[in-house]
């Protein structure tokens, strides 16, 4: 592992301990994000550990000189519609196999994913600032893409852990288990997604896409539901990325 990636883990598990820490330690003393919201500081802070870390880290080893240039690479909005329309393919493979085999309860209407993407990128999407900026294509220099991805993926899984045990966030009661198949097949859509695009930014959307769809399609917790989209993801992306490497269809 490189040294650039070895900062940006012990940074980001620094960052993310010491605040979702604080609120573990809360909620077993009986508060909750629902009642005590002055947790939520803590709670989003520690969500924002991979971005924060990405800024440190890159700054520190002159891979960025400013906070704006920073902001540049992680928006770098400007790419054709075929490399935009991988992200919403991705997106529908992400959900559609859940909702088949897991079941769903409906419930925002559709267009409300477009509204809430914006807001995503609160709730999780500026995490790929870190993942995807930094581990992923570090990563892939020492290990074949398929290596990369599943280690990315397993890190990423423990990352989360500690949200399953903050009261009043949506982990909470759910099957880190189920959860972990849902990381696997995400982490290899945006592996994908990096891979192809070269794009931190479709990265960041692809994130957005997917956490806004869980307000219109409420699926059920279920490791098989997760784990046959986790298996289609990986077989599709991987051909995907095969294709790729043979025509640049997304450059």
């Amino acid at each position: 592992m490189s040294k650039i990636s070895k900062q940006f883990l012990i940074v980001t598990f620094a960052i993310m301990a010491i605040c979702w820490g604080t609120c573990v330690i809360c909620s077993f003393n009986g508060l909750s994000l629902k009642q005590d919201y002055y947790l939520y500081l803590p709670y989003m802070i520690g969500g924002f550990s991979p971005t924060i870390a990405s800024f440190v880290v890159l700054k520190k080893n002159g891979q960025v000189r400013t906070f704006k240039e920073w902001l540049n690479n992680v928006f770098d909005i400007k790419h054709g519609i075929a490399s935009y329309l991988l992200v919403v393919v991705l997106s529908v493979i992400y959900v559609l196999p859940q909702c088949i085999v897991a079941g769903y309860e409906k419930g925002a209407p559709l267009y409300a994913i477009i509204v809430m993407i914006p807001v995503m990128l609160l709730g999780g999407g500026l995490e790929e600032a870190g993942w995807r900026y930094i581990l992923q294509p570090e990563l892939e220099k020492r290990c074949p893409y398929f290596v990369a991805t599943l280690i990315v993926s397993v890190i990423w899984w423990l990352w989360h852990l500690p949200l399953f045990y903050i009261s009043g966030v949506g982990q909470e009661g759910k099957s880190y288990i189920a959860f972990g198949f849902g990381v696997l097949g995400m982490a290899f859509a945006l592996a994908c997604v990096r891979k192809c695009t070269d794009s931190v930014w479709l990265c960041v959307l692809l994130h957005c896409i997917v956490n806004a769809s869980g307000g219109v399609y409420e699926i059920n917790d279920s490791v098989l539901g997760n784990a046959v989209m986790a298996g289609i993801m990986i077989v599709i992306t991987l051909f995907i990325v095969y294709l790729n490497d043979k025509k640049k269809f997304f450059r």
